[in-house]
């Protein structure tokens, strides 16, 4: 998406070796033009796939899946970090590292929002490790759910997250790939 290229060009500013900041305009200040841009993309490309849940994970994955569920009509369920009290009943649960905070934490949903009927298609702003995602596939796959496949803003493919779950079969559209970031230079796949 060349849109989205040009902006990491543009803003993003490369943290050492593997933290891309983008807080700019993706995950903290938030340009909306841009989010709806992207959402619109990603119904492009899944369009086809009668898709009936947008999946994702607190809190920079929650913006993008919003603007993507406008484009699809459909809700967005995301994963609360940690045990909330106010989630009730049966959850699914799954745990994740976040490699940029260095912590572990369980993820959960209410076994209210996913179901074995639902076509699920899980969204984030990153994919690096793969961490997150796999969690979510997790959580998907706990509640019956086909999924249908993963949309992810940004992806860190020399991480390898990514490259190891299409080789495990799950379908994943990045709007931008990274290949490198060496010397603070960004280079597109």
């Amino acid at each position: 998406m060349e849109m989205l290229k040009k902006r990491i060009v543009e803003q993003a500013k490369v943290l050492g070796p593997d933290i891309l900041k983008v807080d700019m305009f993706l995950n903290h200040m938030i340009d909306i033009s841009l989010l709806k841009a992207i959402g619109e993309e990603f119904h492009r490309r899944f369009a086809d796939e009668k898709i009936n849940k947008i999946l994702t994970v607190e809190a920079s994955g929650i913006a993008v899946a919003c603007m993507t569920a406008i484009a699809f009509g459909v809700p967005v369920v995301f994963a609360k970090k940690e045990e909330h009290s106010n989630v009730g009943g049966l959850c699914y649960t799954s745990d994740i590292y976040s490699f940029t905070r260095n912590i572990k934490t369980t993820i959960c949903v209410s076994s209210s929002y996913l179901c074995a009927s639902d076509r699920v298609l899980i969204l984030d702003d990153f994919l690096a490790n793969g961490s997150a995602l796999t969690g979510l596939i997790d959580i998907a796959r706990q509640a019956g759910s086909t999924l249908v496949g993963a949309g992810i803003v940004i992806e860190k493919g020399f991480q390898g997250g990514g490259n190891a779950l299409r080789e495990s079969g799950v379908r994943i559209e990045s709007l931008a790939y990274i290949e490198s970031m060496d010397d603070g230079i960004i280079v597109f796949g």
